[in-house]
């Protein structure tokens, strides 16, 4: 299950049925969950890799953040279970400014040459395309997709539901539900495939088209039309007024302003 060029760490903890291909190195302070396999030439350290993962071959997994203001802090990259990790994905750890760890969710797939930079928290469910980047400290919210070759701003959050077209480069924050396009990326409707295809139910779609036309298709400004939506009883309603409340970085709108 182990093949015999493997190197591993002393320090480093692998349970059982896991499975590592040739010349992988296995470094410090890892541990490498039951039922995960690991294809020839990766390279993980400071990192805690979860159940029944699949990392591909040449994948970087847990080398030091690309931060001028890291100082070889003991920090770390934790990978949920069941993600899948193809060719050239790198995931840089955390800093201690920002709570140490860089986090990738359950069930995600990073496609062959994406980078999670330090402190990024990606939830479960996500998927994120060929050759995507996310500058540190970036939030993507459950079951968001981005397609091949985005480039995401540093401490951008991304909602859930979210889907982003490809060759976007997002530089402020994306509400749920929504698709996503262009340089710099602009709100191009809801993800309403997106939505039917997590079995969200109907009439809750309907509600977030409701919402979506007084944020943007109204007349109202911005905080009024977040006033008027406040104490809507939809769960999906509310969870876009908290990400725009909670904002730093202001949110994208349509093109049409």
């Amino acid at each position: 299950m182990i093949h015999k060029t493997v190197v591993i760490d002393k320090n480093a903890v692998i349970e059982e049925n896991v499975e590592i291909g040739p010349y992988v190195v296995i470094g410090q302070d890892t541990i490498v969950r039951s039922g995960t396999k690991i294809q020839g030439q990766s390279f993980i350290e400071n990192a805690e890799i979860g159940n029944n993962c699949k990392i591909f071959s040449f994948s970087s997994i847990g080398s030091c953040p690309q931060d001028l203001k890291y100082r070889g802090e003991k920090t770390k990259v934790v990978v949920g279970d069941n993600t899948i990790v193809r060719e050239c994905v790198t995931l840089n750890r955390g800093t201690i400014a920002s709570g140490g760890n860089t986090i990738v969710g359950k069930n995600c797939i990073l496609m062959s040459c994406a980078h999670v930079a330090h402190d990024c928290v990606v939830g479960d469910g996500v998927v994120i395309g060929y050759s995507t980047g996310l500058a540190g400290h970036v939030k993507v919210d459950d079951h968001a997709v981005l397609s091949a070759c985005i480039g995401v701003h540093q401490f951008c959050k991304i909602g859930k539901f979210t889907m982003i077209g490809a060759g976007s480069m997002v530089s402020m924050d994306i509400i749920p539900c929504v698709t996503v396009y262009g340089d710099r990326a602009v709100l191009a409707g809801l993800n309403v495939m997106g939505l039917r295809r997590r079995k969200i139910e109907i009439y809750e779609i309907d509600n977030i088209k409701k919402a979506y036309k007084i944020l943007f298709m109204s007349k109202l400004a911005l905080k009024d039309a977040i006033v008027q939506l406040e104490n809507s009883a939809s769960p999906y309603v509310k969870d876009i007024v908290t990400f725009i409340k909670n904002s730093k970085r202001g949110i994208a709108r349509p093109r049409n302003g």
